[in-house]
C-alpha cells in the first residue's frame, strides 16, 4: 500500500510540473505572433460520423468534452478503489478530509455569491472557484520533499478526491441542460447492460469500455455532461476478476490511464483552455466582480473554508490532524487547495459556454482562476516551507 502511494504521488507531482509548461506555453501562444495559429488549433473542425449519427465540434470541445471524460473516468477508478481497499476505507482516514471538502467547496462559493449576487449572468460562474486541481497541489507539495510527511500528502490526495466528488454532483445537477429523453434512454439502456456485466463478474476490461464508448455518446447527446459518462463507467469496473483472484481489472485499468492522463490529457486540456491574451488588459478587468470573485474564492474562501471546518471537527474529537502534520502545515495545505486550475477551468467552460445572444462579456474571466491559483500555489508553498521541520 505504501508504494502505490509513494508511486501516485510522485506521478502526481511530475504531472504538475508538466501542467506549468502546458500553462505557460498557451499563455505565450495567445500572447505572441502565434496567437492566430493557436486560435485556428483550437477551432480545427473534427467529425465523426456513423450513418445519420455524427459528432461534429472544433478541437477545443473534443478536449474538454471527449478526452476530459478519460480523466473523469480515472478519478471515478481511484475513488471506488481508495473506497474499497485505499486509504478512504479507513473511517479515520476519511473524517478530516470530507469534513474539510465540505468547507473547501462552500466557502468559495459564498464568497463569490458575495461579489456577484444579483448578477443572472455571473451567477453562472458560481461553482469556479470550489475546485482543487490535484497535479498542481500535489506538485507544489512535493517541491518540499521529505520533510513533508506522508499522512500530509494523504490528507492532500483525500482532500481532492471529495472535492472532484462534489464537482461531479455540481456539474450533474447545475450544468446539464436541454435533455433529451431518447439519448438519457439509451445511457441508462447502457448503464443497465454494464450493471448486468458487473453482476455476472465479466472481468473483460474491453467490454467494459466499448459499453463505455456508447454510452459516452448517448449522454453527450442528452444534454447531460458528457464527462459524468466516464465517472458512472469506473464504477461498474470490478475490483477483483472471478477466476482471478489476484487479478485486478480497476488496478490494472487505473495503472495504463494514469500515465496518459497525467502526461496527455490534462497538459492538453491545459494548453487548449489556459491561452488567455493580456492585450489591452487592465486593472480594471482583474477588478470585475466575476474574476475578482473567481480569485477571492479560490485564494480566500479555499484557505478559511478548508482550514476552519478541519480546526473545529479537531478541536471537537471527530478527527486528529495527520501524523506529523503541525497546524501551520495543515493550514499550508489548506491554502494549497486553493490551486483550482484544471477543475476551475473546465467548470468555468460550463458555465459561459452557452451565454444569451444580449450577454455583454467583454473580458476574460479565466484572469481570475489564474491569479486565484498562482496565488494559492505560492503561498502555501510558503507557509509550508516556514512550517515544515527543516533537513538537519
Amino acid at each position: 500500500m505504501k508504494a502505490t502511494i509513494k508511486n501516485f504521488l510522485q506521478m502526481e507531482s511530475a504531472a504538475g510540473i508538466i501542467l506549468m509548461v502546458a500553462a505557460a506555453l498557451a499563455l505565450i501562444a495567445a500572447n505572441s505572433p502565434l496567437a492566430a495559429y493557436y486560435d485556428l488549433f483550437l477551432d480545427t473542425p473534427v467529425e465523426v460520423r456513423i450513418g445519420g449519427f455524427e459528432i461534429a465540434k472544433p478541437l477545443l470541445l473534443w478536449v474538454n468534452d471527449g478526452l476530459m471524460a478519460v480523466f473523469f473516468f480515472l478519478v471515478g477508478l481511484e475513488v471506488k478503489r481508495e473506497i474499497l481497499e485505499g486509504e478512504l476505507s479507513r473511517p479515520s482516514n476519511v473524517m478530516l478530509p470530507a469534513i474539510g471538502a465540505v468547507g473547501g467547496i462552500v466557502a468559495p462559493v459564498g464568497v463569490y455569491i458575495f461579489f456577484n449576487y444579483g448578477d443572472t449572468i455571473a451567477m453562472r460562474g458560481w461553482a469556479i472557484p470550489a475546485a482543487t486541481d490535484i497535479a498542481f497541489a500535489l506538485g507544489i507539495l512535493m517541491m518540499l520533499g521529505s520533510r513533508v510527511p506522508v499522512a500530509l500528502k494523504v490528507f492532500l490526495v483525500s482532500l481532492a478526491i471529495f472535492d472532484d466528488l462534489g464537482a461531479i454532483v455540481i456539474i450533474a445537477i447545475f450544468y446539464s441542460t436541454n435533455l433529451s429523453i431518447f439519448a438519457l434512454t439509451i445511457a441508462s439502456m447502457c448503464l443497465l447492460l454494464l450493471g448486468y456485466m458487473n453482476w455476472r463478474h465479466v472481468s473483460s476490461v474491453a467490454a467494459y469500455v466499448l459499453i463505455g464508448v456508447v454510452m459516452w455518446a448517448a449522454v453527450l447527446k442528452s444534454g447531460v455532461h458528457a464527462t459524468l459518462a466516464g465517472v458512472a463507467l469506473a464504477m461498474f469496473i470490478p475490483m477483483r476478476a472471478r477466476d482471478e483472484p489476484d487479478r485486478s481489472p480497476l488496478r490494472e485499468l487505473e495503472h495504463d490511464l494514469h500515465t496518459v492522463v497525467a502526461f496527455g490529457v490534462l497538459p492538453l486540456f491545459a494548453f487548449v483552455n489556459a491561452g488567455i491574451s493580456f492585450a489591452g488588459m487592465s486593472l480594471a478587468d482583474l477588478m470585475h466582480p466575476i474574476a475578482f470573485g473567481i480569485a477571492a474564492g479560490l485564494f480566500i474562501g479555499k484557505q478559511v473554508g478548508v482550514f476552519l471546518l478541519c480546526y473545529l471537527a479537531i478541536k471537537l474529537g471527530m478527527a486528529k490532524l495527520p501524523q506529523g502534520a503541525n497546524w501551520g502545515a495543515l493550514y499550508g495545505v489548506a491554502i494549497l487547495s486553493g490551486v483550482g486550475f484544471t477543475m476551475s477551468l473546465f467548470i468555468d467552460g460550463l458555465a459561459f459556454e452557452n451565454m444569451p445572444p444580449d450577454a455583454v462579456f467583454n473580458f476574460d474571466e479565466r484572469l481570475g482562476i489564474l491569479l486565484g491559483s498562482i496565488l494559492s500555489g505560492v503561498v502555501g508553498y510558503v507557509v509550508l516551507d516556514r512550517s515544515l521541520p527543516k533537513v538537519k
